[in-house]
């Protein structure tokens, strides 16, 4: 037990070490950098034959207003990095190890709330989430109608041809939906609108270093925040393959995720 303690404190500690690494090289970069009140995140590992692609659709302005584009990339020995940096006005977060995608995540909400951000958009960075589409995901936490929008396939248009995937996202909403009062229809996208109040209250809370959409939503509607849906086209990849794995492994690391996060929360 004691050895198993030892290695948790060391992880963390490194963990640690290479997000304040990343958080140094982003203030190097962008000296007294304020972000706008809406953030759009895309958090990327070894995506360097897909970002391009995302970054070139993302729109000029969100409901009219001026908004940031925070590109978080998990590490990786590809150029996703160079890339992103490439684009006007992006501002990148690099990690020198892969973290994973919960923790990239959550380097963006603990930025974003330090920096009085009112809202963000998280989106993937493989091309399966269109950024024309970002207005209305934000529109229902603009006019105050929710805290937490997530971007239906189910509602909207599912262009991929995985039939596992598909079954899982039935099934997973089907329990989600169960386990915490709400009638949402695709609860595993991570195409979504936050509110960073919201944030603040849970961030604490989330500890998944992979899979934390469950995580995250689970712990926002057990804790009284308001959710809405909107329809999505969701695309297939650009180029590449999943990171998240195997269709079996990825199911049950994801129902691990909702059944330890239910347990935690209920």
């Amino acid at each position: 037990m004691a050895t198993t303690d030892l290695e948790r404190r060391r992880l963390a500690r490194l963990r640690t070490y290479a997000i304040e690494q990343a958080l140094a090289r982003l203030d190097a970069e962008h000296p007294n950098l304020q972000p706008e009140a809406i953030v759009a995140s895309i958090c990327a590992y070894e995506e360097e034959g897909n970002i391009g692609g995302v970054l070139d659709k993302m729109p000029r302005q969100i409901d009219g207003q001026a908004y940031t584009t925070l590109v978080v990339v998990d590490g990786g020995d590809d150029k996703t990095a160079e890339i992103a940096r490439s684009y006007p006005g992006v501002i990148v977060i690099e990690f020198p190890v892969n973290l994973g995608h919960g923790v990239a995540l959550q380097v963006t909400y603990r930025y974003c709330i330090d920096h009085q951000v009112k809202y963000i958009v998280t989106l993937d960075a493989d091309g399966q989430n269109d950024p024309a589409e970002i207005p209305q995901v934000l529109a229902p936490l603009l006019a105050d109608q929710a805290d937490f929008v997530v971007a239906s396939r189910r509602l909207g248009v599912d262009k991929t041809s995985d039939r596992f995937r598909k079954t899982g996202v039935r099934f997973f909403s089907f329990i989600m939906n169960r386990m915490t009062g709400a009638n949402l229809t695709d609860t595993s996208t991570g195409y979504r609108g936050l509110r960073v109040t919201m944030l603040a209250d849970v961030i604490d809370r989330l500890e998944q270093e992979q899979y934390q959409t469950a995580e995250l939503l689970i712990t926002c509607l057990k804790r009284g925040w308001r959710s809405a849906e909107v329809p999505t086209v969701w695309h297939p990849r650009y180029s590449g393959t999943t990171k998240k794995g195997a269709n079996w492994l990825f199911g049950f690391r994801y129902t691990k995720v909702v059944f330890a996060t239910w347990w935690r929360e209920r």
